[in-house]
């Protein structure tokens, strides 16, 4: 009976610490057109920390780059990023409110451009230690156990989630590393072949002229024959 109180305990403390936690988390990835801005708004407390990386994984047929800037509820610029492929921001906010969070195009005139990023809201109240005894002891009594401080409990579990998340980002953010390497690889292959073929077809189109030339040089019914004919005869009077 006490086991199963027990579990009963640990599964509802679960539920509402993950019920309780405020930290945010999100990813996305978007096109922001040229001559445009996209623009989100993220609500932050005070005291509670804004974390945003950025990378640019296609740029269309331009360079993979654009502008970053975050806002306070106020509309002052905190963080700005001019031409950049990717950014790392961290900031705990001291004012709470709507947070503005664009990516600026508007300097490129045709090229689009595709952004992944994500953002972390969590408080900064967190040490990164655990328990000290790894777990819950199998010795301790379900009433020793009713006399934890739910708050305990809370906060470990606010700090494996916000580790699980990083984790979960980092390998989100290497996708997108890879996604952005491979369109530059098609984009590099794509520029490769047009200039191979008008470069082929250059080739093609002057050897055949030169052929055109020489045979004319030795064939009598040919009018380019004629033409050479009269110059070399007017040259030679």
């Amino acid at each position: 009976m006490a086991s199963q109180n027990l579990a009963t305990l640990v599964l509802f403390s679960l539920c509402f610490c993950i019920s309780l936690c405020r930290d945010i988390d999100r990813e996305m990835t978007i096109e922001v057109k040229a001559g445009t801005e996209e623009c989100f708004y993220e609500f932050v407390k005070g005291g509670e920390t804004l974390e945003i990386e950025y990378q640019v994984i296609d740029g269309g047929q331009g360079e993979i780059d654009i502008n970053f800037y975050i806002a306070s509820p106020y509309g002052t610029i905190l963080i700005q990023d001019l031409r950049k492929p990717e950014g790392t921001h961290r900031t705990t906010m001291s004012e709470e409110g709507d947070y503005k969070i664009c990516w600026d195009n508007t300097f490129s005139h045709f090229n689009s451009k595709t952004v992944f990023f994500g953002v972390i809201i969590e408080s900064d109240d967190e040490d990164d230690d655990l328990w000290d005894d790894g777990g819950i002891d199998s010795s301790v009594t379900a009433e020793e156990i009713y006399e934890m401080k739910i708050e305990d409990i809370k906060d470990a579990m606010n700090r494996i989630r916000g580790h699980l998340t990083k984790s979960r980002i980092m390998q989100d953010q290497l996708r997108a590393y890879e996604a952005r390497d491979r369109n530059i690889a098609e984009n590099n292959y794509t520029k490769v072949n047009s200039w191979s073929m008008i470069n082929i077809s250059v080739m093609i189109i002057t050897g055949i002229i030169q052929v055109v030339l020489l045979r004319s040089l030795f064939d009598e019914k040919s009018r380019l024959h004629g033409i050479w004919k009269k110059d070399s005869s007017s040259t030679l009077s």
